[in-house]
C-alpha cells in the first residue's frame, strides 16, 4: 500500500495522458476522414450569430445532420489542453456518414446576443434549421438529440414543425416542458407549486451575469479560432457549500449572497406557476402542435418523469399529423438524470439493487436515425417496442403498447390511524376501505427543521443529495413524518403507471405544503423510495389563483401525480409518507401566505391528515394484470 501511494500520481498522470492521446486520436482521425468548420457564426433572422463547429464527411454526396444546441461549454481548447468529447461524438457521427453540428444557444460563450434558458428565441432553431438544411453538403433531413439542456429546447421547436426537423432523441427533457395535462411544473422550475431548488444551483454556475466580457461581433471566423485555443469566456466561480447556501433566506437572495452572477433567476423567481411570462419563452406548451417522430428516453429518478411520460402520452393522442402520431416511442430506465447509459449488469441506484439495466441505446438511436434521415427500411419503427420500461423489484425490461401498460386497474387504499400515524413506529395503515370514523393525525411543520431530502427524482441540486432509491427509515424516525403501511403482500403485484393521492387536510397556517412519498418495504425493514411529490395549499383550486386557508376547515388536495413502475414481491409492504417539507428538494413554505420568495422569517404550523368515510384520503396505484 505504502509504494502504491508513492506511485498513485503517476498513475493519475498516466490515465490522463492516454485520455488527452485518445483525443487527439479522435482529432487526427477527423482530419483525415472529414471536413472540420469551427466557429462558424451562424446568422438568426434578427441578425444575432450564433457559433458553431461543423464536422461533416469528406464527400461529395449531400448527408443528413445530427444537431446538438446546448448552453455548455463545448470549445475544444481549455487550459491549454484539448479536453472536449465533441470530437469523439463528430468521429463517430462522420464514419456513419453524418454531419456532426453542436451550436452555443445565443449569449453563451462565443455566441453572440442575451442568454436566457432554452436559448429563447425558439426562432433561433428554426433558423438553424433553414440554414444547414440549404447548405450545399446538407440532405435536408436534421435529426435533434441530447439530455437535459442540449434536449429540453427541443420540443417548443418541434412544435414549429420544420420541414427538415426530420426526428429527435431527446433525453431527460422535462425542463422544457411548461404544462402538459395534469402537469404545470414550468420547465421544473415547480412541483404542485411549489419552487424545486435545483434551478438555484444550477443557474450560480449557468446563468450569465449581466456585467460580462463579450467577442467583438466583428471578429473574424479566423481570430475566434486563434483565440480559443486561450480563452473563451467561461467564468470560474467559487465552489460553494450548497448544503448551507440553500438554507439562506429569502430565496431570492441565495445567489446574490453567494456573489454570484445577476441574471435570469431574478427574473423567473418572482413569477407564480401560471404568469404569462412561462408562455412566452422557449417552453413546450399543451396547446401547441408537434411535428416531429421522437425517441424519447426517460429516467425513473429524474425530476421530471411525470411531465415527461405525460407529454408522450399528449403528443400521441393530440399531434395534427397521424404519422407524428404513430411515431412516439418511449424508453424509461431506472437511474438518475442522463444516466441511463451509466449502468451495467449489476446497476444500484442509489442503495438499491436494479440487477443488470443495460439497453442496447447506440444500436437503436443508430437505427432510428437511418431510417428516418437516411430513409432505410431497417424495421427499427416495426422492431421497437412502443413503450420499453424497467421495472424495479424484478429488475427487468419490459414491453407495452401504451402508458400506463394495457390491462392496468386503479387500486384504491385509504389511508387510516388511531390518530398516531406519525413515525415509523405509529399506527399509521392503508387498508383497502375507508374507515367510518378516524382520528385525523397531527404534525408540526417548522420551517427552521425541515425534512431533509434523502434520495430521490433529483438533478443538479449541488451533490447535496444523491438521486435514486435510499432507505428512508432514518427519516421516517421524525415526528413530523405521518406513516402509513399495508399489510405484507400475499402475492406479488407490479404498480405501473400514474399514482395519484387525494388528501383532506386542515392546518392553522394561512399557506403550508403537504409532502407524500411512495416506499417499497422490505421484509427486513428497508424501505425504498419510488416517486415524490409536493403541493402548495394556496394553489387547491388552480394554478391561476391563490386561496389561503382557515383555521379549522378541511379542505381537499389532489397532489401533483407520482410515476413508477416497480414490482411487489410477495411478503413486501406499500408504505406512503406525509409530511410537509422535502428539503432542499423543494423550497421551504415559510406557512405565512406570504410570496415565500422573499420572506425571512416562517411560523410553525401545526398540519393535519383526515382519513373517515367523510373524508376519505387516498393514494391510487395502477395494477397490471389483476
Amino acid at each position: 500500500m505504502r509504494s502504491f501511494r508513492y506511485l498513485f500520481p503517476f498513475v493519475l498522470l498516466g490515465m490522463a495522458m492516454i485520455t488527452a492521446r485518445a483525443q487527439e486520436d479522435a482529432l487526427d482521425q477527423l482530419k483525415e476522414t472529414a471536413v472540420i468548420d469551427e466557429k462558424v457564426m451562424m446568422p438568426m433572422r434578427d441578425g444575432i450569430k450564433l457559433a458553431t463547429d461543423i464536422f461533416r464527411p469528406n464527400t461529395d454526396e449531400r448527408v443528413p445532420v445530427i444537431f446538438v444546441k446546448t448552453p455548455y461549454n463545448f470549445n475544444a481548447w481549455r487550459d491549454g489542453e484539448l479536453r472536449t468529447r465533441t470530437y469523439r461524438a463528430a468521429l463517430n457521427a462522420v464514419k456513419r456518414g453524418y454531419a456532426y453540428v453542436i451550436q452555443n444557444e445565443r449569449g453563451r460563450y462565443f455566441s453572440q446576443g442575451e442568454w436566457d434558458i432554452l436559448g429563447v428565441p425558439v426562432t433561433d432553431g428554426y433558423d438553424a434549421f433553414s440554414w444547414l438544411e440549404n447548405q450545399s453538403w446538407c440532405n435536408g433531413k436534421i435529426v435533434t438529440t441530447g439530455c437535459s439542456s442540449t434536449a429540453e429546447w427541443q420540443m417548443a421547436v418541434a412544435a414549429l414543425d420544420h420541414p427538415a426537423h426530420a426526428a429527435m432523441i431527446p433525453a431527460g427533457f422535462g425542463a422544457g416542458i411548461g404544462r402538459v395535462g395534469r402537469f404545470q411544473e414550468q420547465g421544473n422550475w415547480y412541483r404542485g407549486g411549489a419552487q424545486q431548488m435545483l434551478f438555484t444551483s444550477w443557474l450560480y454556475g449557468v446563468q450569465n451575469d449581466r456585467i460580462r466580457p463579450e467577442f467583438p461581433v466583428d471578429a473574424t471566423q479566423e481570430e475566434l479560432i486563434r483565440v480559443s485555443r486561450s480563452f473563451d469566456l467561461a467564468p470560474e466561480r467559487p465552489e460553494v457549500e450548497w448544503e448551507q447556501a440553500f438554507r439562506h433566506l429569502p430565496v431570492e437572495d441565495i445567489i446574490r449572497n453567494l456573489d454570484g452572477p445577476v441574471g435570469a433567476n431574478e427574473r423567473m423567481i418572482t413569477r407564480l406557476p401560471d404568469d404569462p411570462e412561462w408562455y412566452r419563452g422557449g417552453l413546450y406548451h399543451d396547446h401547441m402542435d408537434f411535428g416531429v417522430p421522437s425517441l424519447w428516453i426517460c429516467s425513473w429518478y429524474d425530476v421530471s418523469i411525470g411531465p415527461n411520460l405525460e407529454l408522450f402520452n399528449h403528443v400521441r393522442k393530440n399531434a395534427t399529423d397521424p404519422e407524428v402520431r404513430e411515431n412516439q416511442y418511449l424508453i424509461i430506465a431506472p437511474t438518475g438524470h442522463c444516466a441511463y447509459r451509466r449502468v451495467s449488469e449489476n446497476t444500484v441506484v442509489g442503495e438499491r439493487d436494479m440487477g443488470d439495466a443495460r439497453l442496447d441505446y447506440e444500436r437503436i438511436t443508430n437505427g432510428w436515425m437511418d431510417h428516418w434521415l437516411k430513409g432505410e427500411e431497417n424495421g427499427i419503427t416495426e422492431e421497437l417496442p412502443r413503450v420499453q420500461y424497467f421495472t424495479m423489484g424484478i429488475n427487468r425490461w419490459q414491453t407495452a403498447e401504451s402508458w400506463p401498460p394495457e390491462k392496468m386497474k386503479m387500486k384504491v387504499l385509504y389511508l387510516s390511524s388511531g390518530g398516531g400515524a406519525n413515525t415509523l413506529n405509529g399506527d399509521g395503515i392503508l387498508v383497502g376501505r375507508p374507515v367510518k370514523k378516524d382520528a385525523p393525525d397531527e404534525f408540526s411543520y417548522d420551517p427552521a427543521d425541515p425534512v431533509p431530502s434523502l434520495g430521490g427524482n433529483v438533478c443538479c441540486t449541488g451533490g447535496v443529495i444523491q438521486p435514486g432509491s435510499l432507505d428512508q427509515r432514518k427519516n421516517e424516525e421524525r415526528d413530523d413524518i405521518l406513516v402509513y403501511t399495508s399489510e405484507p403482500l400475499k402475492k406479488g403485484m407490479e404498480v405501473s403507471g400514474f399514482i395519484e393521492a387525494t388528501l383532506y387536510v386542515s392546518s392553522d397556517a394561512k399557506d403550508t405544503d403537504f409532502t407524500l412519498k411512495l416506499i417499497d418495504v422490505y421484509p427486513d425493514g428497508r424501505a425504498f423510495n419510488l416517486d415524490e411529490t409536493i403541493f402548495r395549499a394556496r394553489f387547491r383550486e388552480g394554478y391561476d389563483r391563490e386561496v389561503f386557508m382557515e383555521e379549522g376547515v378541511v379542505y381537499r388536495i389532489e397532489m401533483s401525480p407520482l410515476s413508477t413502475s416497480n414490482y411487489f414481491i410477495e411478503g413486501h409492504r406499500i408504505r406512503i409518507e406525509i409530511s410537509s417539507s422535502n428539503f432542499p428538494r423543494f423550497e421551504r413554505n415559510l406557512n405565512t401566505g406570504g410570496k415565500n420568495y422573499n420572506e425571512s422569517e416562517g411560523v410553525v404550523a401545526t398540519n393535519r391528515i383526515h382519513h373517515s368515510a367523510e373524508y376519505p384520503s387516498q393514494i391510487r396505484i395502477p395494477i397490471i394484470g389483476e
